[in-house]
């Protein structure tokens, strides 16, 4: 196995989609997902933790992108437009590093795997935390960052369904464009 092919981590999550939906989570191993991408098992465990952060480990680091963000945003706009640019960014960037194909297919094992729907939510949760953390640090009162930080991530949760649908060829943060104004719509 040679270690100079370029993007291991590319490789690897293209290598764990397929064997996840081949033989399932459970029975595949951080070696199958290692000897599929053509690297050492050693260089996996240099990427990841465990075979699941092959799912969530992606090359977007979505906490550390919306609090960037929300700190980048106009310091006089309203929480919710700064959740929401917040959340768009986080969109835009993921959806640069992944397909819509690659979107479906790991949110179909995520479906189908309890441990996996666990640490999504665990994820989620930990994006809105952080979005709300930046959004009280801005000065907004934290009942309102609150508010803001989780109904921005429900957008982003219903664009992300959306966008992996591929039911329609548009980026990720066109829905999540969407998805907000489907929102603003509700009230």
């Amino acid at each position: 196995m040679s270690r100079w092919q370029p993007d291991a981590r590319g490789r690897m999550l293209d290598a764990a989609l397929e064997l996840f939906a081949e033989q399932g989570y459970d029975r595949t191993t951080a070696g199958d997902i290692a000897t599929r991408a053509g690297v050492t098992e050693r260089t996996f465990f240099r990427h990841f933790a465990d075979k699941r952060e092959v799912l969530f480990a992606g090359p977007v680091l979505l906490d550390e992108v919306v609090v960037e963000t929300v700190g980048a945003v106009d310091p006089e706009a309203a929480p919710w437009p700064v959740a929401i640019a917040a959340v768009r960014e986080a969109a835009a960037r993921l959806g640069a590093a992944r397909t819509p194909a690659q979107a479906a297919q790991r949110a179909r094992i995520v479906a189908q795997t309890p441990a996996l729907q666990e640490r999504e939510l665990l994820k989620m949760a930990s994006m809105t935390s952080a979005i709300a953390a930046a959004l009280v640090g801005r000065g907004v009162a934290e009942p309102l960052a609150n508010l803001a930080a989780h109904s921005a991530v429900a957008v982003f949760s219903a664009a992300f369904a959306r966008w992996a649908s591929g039911e329609e060829d548009r980026p990720f943060e066109q829905c999540v464009d969407e998805a907000a104004s489907a929102l603003r719509e509700l009230t």
